[in-house]
């Protein structure tokens, strides 16, 4: 018994190492462009609607890719798609350095089309890693470790604008794409040898851990690939309506994500590279408030998700609403709102994301749930990218932030709806 616990402690360790730094490695391949937006503007002569096209049709594609992801989540494995799926966004960033390379960059088709192949690809990684994730894990304990576990996509998005803005002054543009493909394929490998589908898969099980509807075939070892169970009732009703209202948290994150460099850059006139670290600020502070929230859900009675994840919007919309009022003022006051305003949106957006879909059904239903949240939620960020790149040229940077201001108020009265159905169905 004692030798099972410790092989369980052994392979969950290396499955949370191993999916913890597979999403990782998403962010540092998905922030190069963020970065490369206000380079890429002054050596081909883009506008700002012309540098968010390629950005939106990624988002487009990436919305598209959750809901195909979670299809496949009910055919084939998590492991096996996510080891595709890392592949490929690595290769399309070394493409990207190389139409920078030969001036194609200059042809916005061809941008286009490699970061609509990237964001397919990336729509990989949420609702597998999630599954792998629940697989591993019991509903008590989520919180905290997803809250833990979480850090990787802030992490992963600090080191991918470090290393983009950090290659982009020492090496050039093309560089900015190259290192972080380099480095993303080292942690495909690793993640290929360290990652396990499942406890079964290695001949363990979690004590205790029988979760509704989960399928008796998967406490097989060496189960085959998951196959269609039937949903739970209302599960389609509570993963669809978590979905919208994470809608206004992606808009926002990637609103703030997408331009603050740029904005840095452009208003403020500092150097890309200083822009690219400063913007880091939303992300080092954020992957606290991941951390918070997921602390704090779990010691809520039933380990109840939504009373954290409003308490915290109500904050987020106070700090978004004071960079309206005065974020433009000096670089500091920004940066510090905008670290401020990534701690409370950042715990909401990981409990939504993570954590409720992990809990709304069984682990079976994780990748599905996960899917279909993130899939709905990703509108929003296809909706920001052009809008902003319209409403910064047309109407400045004033209008941009009130704009935040409004889906700000949205959401959170969103989450006051969600926190009152919870507790009227306890």
């Amino acid at each position: 018994m004692n030798a099972n616990a410790s092989l369980l402690r052994r392979y969950r360790t290396q499955l949370f190492v191993a999916t913890w730094l597979s999403y990782a490695g998403f962010y540092l391949c998905r922030k190069v462009y963020a970065i490369a937006k206000h380079t890429l503007k002054l050596e081909f002569g883009f506008n700002d609607q012309q540098i968010a096209l390629p950005w939106t049709i990624y988002l487009v594609c990436y919305m598209l890719g959750q809901f195909f992801a979670a299809w496949l989540g009910r055919r084939m494995e998590s492991r096996r798609v996510l080891a595709i799926g890392m592949t490929v966004a690595a290769a399309c960033n070394i493409v990207l350095g190389w139409l920078v390379d030969t001036h194609h960059a200059s042809e916005l088709l061809w941008i286009s089309v490699l970061m609509g192949i990237h964001g397919l690809a990336q729509a990989t990684g949420w609702p597998h890693n999630v599954a792998l994730f629940a697989n591993w894990t019991h509903r008590s304990e989520r919180g905290t470790l997803f809250g833990v576990w979480g850090t990787c996509y802030q992490l992963g998005a600090v080191a991918g604008k470090g290393l983009a803005g950090f290659l982009l002054g020492w090496l050039g543009l093309a560089w900015s794409f190259y290192g972080s493909s380099i480095v993303f394929f080292a942690i495909t490998v690793a993640f290929i040898l360290l990652a396990k589908e499942r406890p079964q898969s290695v001949g363990l099980t979690l004590a205790d851990s029988a979760e509704p509807d989960d399928d008796p075939a998967a406490s097989t070892p060496g189960a085959a690939t998951p196959r269609e169970a039937p949903l739970p009732k209302g599960f389609v009703r509570a993963i669809v309506a978590m979905g919208l209202i994470y809608f206004g948290f992606k808009f926002l994150r990637y609103a703030l994500d997408s331009w603050s460099a740029l904005i840095l850059s452009e208003h403020f006139a500092l150097s890309s590279s200083m822009s690219a670290y400063l913007s880091t600020a939303f992300d080092w502070i954020g992957l606290l408030g991941v951390i918070a929230g997921g602390w704090w859900s779990d010691r809520m009675p039933g380990s109840r998700r939504t009373p954290v994840i409003f308490y915290m919007s109500c904050c987020c919309l106070l700090f978004t609403w004071l960079m309206w009022l005065i974020g433009l003022s000096t670089p500091t006051v920004f940066v510090a709102l905008l670290g401020l305003i990534g701690f409370f949106e950042m715990g909401p957006d990981a409990l939504l994301s993570g954590a409720c879909a992990m809990d709304v059904g069984s682990r079976r239903q994780a990748s599905l749930a996960a899917g279909v949240i993130n899939g709905f939620g990703s509108i929003g960020p296809i909706a920001q990218e052009p809008l902003i790149g319209w409403q910064k040229q047309h109407f400045g940077l004033d209008s941009v932030f009130l704009m935040l201001v409004v889906v700000g108020c949205i959401t959170t009265f969103s989450t006051w709806l969600l926190m009152r159905y919870e507790r009227g169905r306890v």
